[in-house]
């Protein structure tokens, strides 16, 4: 890492925050994925539920949150100071996570998926204040280094959170071993948000509305109107679209696929999110002296290039565990499609959750990135009931993959038309 990003690690500026969501996107996949598993593995058989169901409804009642209190969620942001906000969000965490170890206690699936809904909401209110503020204590030109910092750590808590709550709740003692877990890394998410600075409140004077639909409907609404703004909430969004997608659909592509086990599934897991950490990072140097957009078309353009590979490159791998699938020179060639199409998302996602900040009024900075966490929602929604849709049709993972990359090609060609690039200045040079 370039010094800009060291110094802004070591300021408390910017650490203290960071800190505080590393630990909370941690949390968030430590209690989602032990909760996933027991359910799975235990709780749904002794309850007499199909264990894939269950699964399926967990993460529809972690997301539903962003749908309900998004709107709420960016009104308290915008209105009242930020540091001060995120403390008690946190605080609320730790309440949350107890109820948790209550469920996990009494293995009461009814306590644990209402925990797991109480985390969704937890983020729900958390995500624009974690956005919000960056603006507040970073200058425009740390803002792109700022927003890499935060995707690639996000990520990185993502891949450790999964991880550690799959092996946590695995061992003999995994019920206490997980409560613990949960329990301590929320309490030190608490601690590190005490030392995040004051960031005044943007519009003090606004009045919270309570009608869900409606305030939902004029969150949507206003950032429809700003067509810049609303350009980056739908890039964004396609993004998640994207990576939830692939995420999806790696255990049947590693087992169906390939005939590799679990061990490659996390592979494949850990490959994707350290190359969106990647991507982003990279992309905070390109960009280390101010917003630079020329990497969303070129993201994209590498999104589609390596998920085309990606199809062509799918076949039996006839692997069992992570030694086995590597011993063969040709698998390694979907690890680096795999890894590309993560990079290229890195290069893509993080200028446009700066160009979301700047441009984005000061007063209604918060309720736009709540807006955008409801179509990341949506999308997120859109991409599993698609996908539904062609694993009925009889599609292959590959063609699911294919399907998604090719349809990503027009955002490319959007974006490419949109933002001046290397690739489209090639062109009409030598055209």
């Amino acid at each position: 890492m370039k010094s800009t990003e060291w110094e802004l690690l070591r300021s408390r500026r910017f650490l203290p925050l960071f800190l505080t969501q590393f630990l909370g996107a941690a949390n968030d996949n430590i209690f989602k994925n032990a909760l996933v598993l027991l359910v799975t593995y235990h709780l749904a058989a002794e309850a007499g539920f199909n264990g894939q169901i269950m699964a399926t409804l967990a993460a529809g009642i972690f997301i539903l949150p962003f749908f309900l209190f998004s709107a709420i969620a960016g009104q308290v942001a915008d209105k009242f100071e930020k540091s001060r906000l995120i403390t008690l969000i946190k605080a609320a965490e730790i309440l949350i996570m107890g109820l948790a170890v209550v469920g996990f206690a009494t293995r009461s699936v009814g306590v644990l998926l209402f925990a797991l809904f109480l985390m969704g909401a937890h983020s729900t209110f958390f995500g624009p204040l974690k956005y919000a503020i960056l603006p507040a204590h970073l200058s425009r030109e740390e803002l792109l280094c700022g927003n890499a910092l935060v995707e690639a750590g996000t990520y990185a808590a993502i891949l450790a959170g999964t991880i550690a709550g799959g092996l946590a709740i695995a061992g003999t003692e995994g019920v206490a071993v997980a409560s613990m877990l949960v329990l301590g890394v929320a309490g030190l998410g608490l601690v590190a948000s005490l030392f995040i600075p004051r960031a005044e409140a943007a519009a003090p004077e606004l009045r919270l509305g309570w009608n869900l639909w409606r305030d939902t409907g004029d969150l949507l609404r206003y950032a429809k109107a700003e067509p810049e703004i609303f350009g980056a909430i739908l890039g964004i969004s396609w993004f998640w679209l994207v990576g939830a997608t692939y995420l999806s659909q790696f255990p049947a592509y590693a087992k169906d696929v390939l005939g590799a086990d679990a061990a490659v599934v996390t592979l494949f897991l850990a490959t994707f999110t350290i190359g969106i950490g990647l991507g982003s990072l990279v992309c905070g140097r390109i960009g280390k002296d101010g917003l630079v957009l020329w990497t969303v078309p070129v993201g994209a353009i590498g999104i589609s290039l390596f998920g085309i590979d990606l199809f062509f490159a799918s076949g039996p791998a006839h692997a069992g565990g992570i030694a086995e699938y590597l011993a063969h020179g040709a698998n390694w060639r979907v690890l680096a499609d795999l890894t590309m199409v993560a990079v290229s998302g890195g290069l893509y996602i993080v200028p446009l959750y700066t160009l979301l900040q700047v441009k984005s009024a000061v007063s209604h900075r918060s309720r736009v990135i709540a807006a955008n966490n409801i179509w990341n929602a949506l999308l997120m929604v859109g991409a599993a009931l698609a996908t539904m849709a062609m694993l009925a049709a009889s599609f292959t993972v590959p063609q699911v993959f294919l399907t998604v990359a090719l349809a990503n090609a027009g955002v490319a060609w959007h974006f490419c038309r949109r933002y001046p690039n290397p690739v489209t200045d090639f062109f009409r040079r030598y055209k």
